[in-house]
């Protein structure tokens, strides 16, 4: 958004200090260059990394503010001295730079920023369109032509909440089409009234475009308009004296009756819209945002958003998080705000812009949008209340964490370590973090074993002997060259943040042992390492620490740490236990298809769909190939060639 620290005017500067300068000339120098049109710039620290985005109407005007170093709060100070390039993006409108601005805050994160951290994606719901029996799904991801989409929901449960409902109210399918192609009976969801069986023509095409048409209907906020079409087909099948069917068109009413009386709260009147409401409280601001879609409530997300520790205004706080909020969300046509946010005018610009008509941002002062307003604004209270208790406590089991373990400091980074695999095969290590603010989901990392104890062995191969302590051993040798080795080559200094201030592994002595070496070798002698190996029988709470140079020793059963670091423990094994898994599938899946040059997954799902299995395709002959819907020639010689190197171009008798 705006750079919101525009420097006041000052009636007795004082001289800068000598080391700000450096960062001032960088600055002057890139300002003999700079044009007076809009755009944004960014401030990038010695390393490269962004330490702020801003936009600008004139970007000389703007940027020139910041060699005024005796004018600026703290905070720019030290963003001015760390500065060591700039660059420089020009747009064709102050509207175009705005969103160019909020799409590079929320990707490059500037530790100067008003920062909405937020990696999840939306989900939606998706009506296959390219299908007789078209199919109501979930979705994630890029949208695909042959498709509608509505949405976004605020999380999972908000959109099977939805899921459920269509399918209860319009019995429309919800499985894939390779299950609606094989089945021979209706399945258990036609059984419990959720489906209609177009799989197995218990509804005819006719009858199921018309559900489908009064699913879209619904989607888009005609409720009543049903309501009122069901009552009268009830009326008309039982004066027809059809008991049964009509029925089933009570139970859809009931269904709607159920989706239109759950939602907390309602806005007449208003079909799309979305209603945001900041609070903030000790430094810190969460946004509650509500999505109201076709007339629906499509549930709720906190938001909590990463700024500097002193007070922002709101105003600013809600214009950077509406920008960045619809970097990857289309805009609603309204929005229903707490405070009015900074350069609003602008803000509506870029946002009509953006979603190509007319965006309004208003902040309701009575009525039910005034009151949904507040209802959000409670929830993002109560959300940055609960955030706030649960960091207390997790401050109070880091404290005791290094208190246990005799840490200099409370650690801000804990890092657990752990692999798995199956007899040696699909072997992966896994880094998981920890910190004061819990889980870093987004540090996580996974390790796919490239040395010997890792190799992936031919289904067809003898399995091997079980691992030994010291295939074991060199997996995590392996696993912590590259997490460190990385850290090293990227931060030799270790000035960043990426720096773990405990590791954990999952092991007794032997382990911790090794560890260490490793570790030692690479010039890390300072990291805190502990083991932690399971107690007699793997009894969780009688596990032993092991520390270098110390006696392993045990905690009291009932012990807050001990939980905790057994939660830590237990997440590793998790995170270990679910990507051997995947990778074990993945390698599971593959065919010996895939190593043929120039087949991809189309030519492979003709080729399979064909001949039946990979082995009949090897065992094909070249004319039987040719043969094949959607295989050429000069494909089919190249599918021949690689199964039977050198038998020429016969044409009977290859396999």
């Amino acid at each position: 958004m705006t750079d919101p620290d525009t420097p006041p005017p000052d009636p007795s500067p004082e001289a800068p200090p000598a080391p700000v300068m450096q960062g001032v000339e960088v600055i002057e120098a890139t300002l003999r260059t700079l044009p007076l049109a809009p755009g944004v710039y960014r401030m990038l620290d010695a390393k490269g990394d962004a330490l702020y985005v801003g936009k600008a109407r004139s970007l000389k005007k703007r940027v020139v503010a910041y060699t005024q170093v005796a004018r600026l709060p703290e905070r720019l100070r030290r963003m001015v001295f760390e500065t060591r390039r700039m660059e420089v993006i020009t747009t064709a409108s102050e509207a175009e730079a705005l969103l160019l601005e909020a799409n590079l805050i929320k990707k490059l994160r500037p530790r100067f920023n008003i920062v909405l951290r937020d990696d999840k994606s939306y989900p939606w719901l998706v009506m296959t369109e390219d299908h007789p029996y078209p199919q109501i799904a979930k979705h994630r991801g890029e949208r695909r032509k042959g498709a509608s989409y509505w949405g976004p929901f605020a999380s999972v449960w908000a959109v099977n909440q939805t899921l459920t409902a269509l399918q209860r109210v319009f019995l429309l399918r919800s499985c894939r089409d390779t299950v609606f192609d094989s089945r021979t009976r209706p399945c258990l969801l036609h059984q419990i009234k959720r489906c209609s069986a177009p799989c197995v023509e218990r509804v005819s095409r006719e009858d199921y475009g018309a559900l489908v048409r009064e699913a879209k209907e619904f989607l888009s906020g005609g409720i009543p308009s049903i309501q009122k079409r069901l009552a009268k087909e009830m009326e008309e099948a039982a004066e027809r004296m059809e008991f049964e069917r009509a029925a089933s068109i009570r139970d859809r009413i009931r269904g709607l009756t159920h989706v239109q009386g759950k939602d907390r709260i309602n806005l007449d009147g208003v079909n799309d819209a979305d209603v945001v409401a900041l609070h903030q409280m000790a430094g810190q601001s969460c946004v509650q945002v509500f999505f109201f879609r076709g007339g629906r409530n499509n549930g709720n997300r906190p938001f909590f958003l990463s700024h500097a520790k002193s007070e922002q205004p709101p105003e600013e706080v809600l214009g950077a998080f509406l920008g960045q909020l619809y970097d990857d969300l289309p805009p609603p046509p309204l929005v229903l705000v707490s405070h009015d946010p900074t350069d609003a005018e602008l803000l509506v610009e870029a946002l009509s812009l953006k979603a190509g008509r007319k965006v309004e941002i208003h902040r309701p002062q009575r009525g039910e949008k005034k009151s949904a307003v507040d209802h959000a604004a409670t929830n993002a209270r109560e959300a940055i209340e609960r955030r706030m208790a649960e960091g207390a406590a997790q401050a109070d089991l880091l404290s005791g964490v290094a208190r246990v373990f005799d840490l200099p400091d409370t650690p801000e980074r804990i890092e657990i370590y752990d692999n798995s695999h199956t007899m040696g095969t699909n072997a992966y290590g896994v880094m998981v973090a920890a910190g004061p603010s819990g889980f870093l989901k987004s540090a996580y990392r996974k390790y796919a074993i490239k040395g010997p104890a890792g190799g992936a062995r031919p289904a067809t191969a003898t399995p091997p002997a079980a691992p030994t302590g010291g295939d074991d051993f060199a997996m995590m040798r392996e696993v912590f060259e590259r997490r460190f080795g990385r850290a090293l080559k990227e931060d030799p200094g270790r000035e960043g943040e990426g720096w773990p201030d405990l590791v954990l592994i999952d092991g007794g002595a032997g382990q911790l042992s090794a560890a260490r070496e490793i570790l030692n070798e690479m010039g890390l002698h300072d990291i805190p390492m502990v083991g932690i190996a399971k107690g007699p029988d793997r009894d969780a709470g009688r596990e032993w620490f092991h520390q270098t140079g110390k006696d392993p020793f045990q905690l009291p059963p009932r012990d807050a740490v001990l939980y905790y670091l057994q939660r830590l423990r237990d997440e590793a094994h998790r995170f270990a236990i679910t990507t051997h898994r995947a990778g074990r599938s993945k390698a599971m899946v593959r065919s010996e298809l895939d190593d043929v040059p120039g087949v991809g997954a189309a030519i492979k799902r003709r080729l399979l769909n064909h001949f039946g299995s990979a082995r009949g395709v090897r065992m094909a002959g070249l004319e039987d190939l040719e043969n094949c819907p959607g295989i050429g020639p000069a494909v089919a010689r190249r599918i021949h060639g690689h199964f039977h190197p050198g038998a020429g171009t016969g044409r009977m008798g290859d396999a």
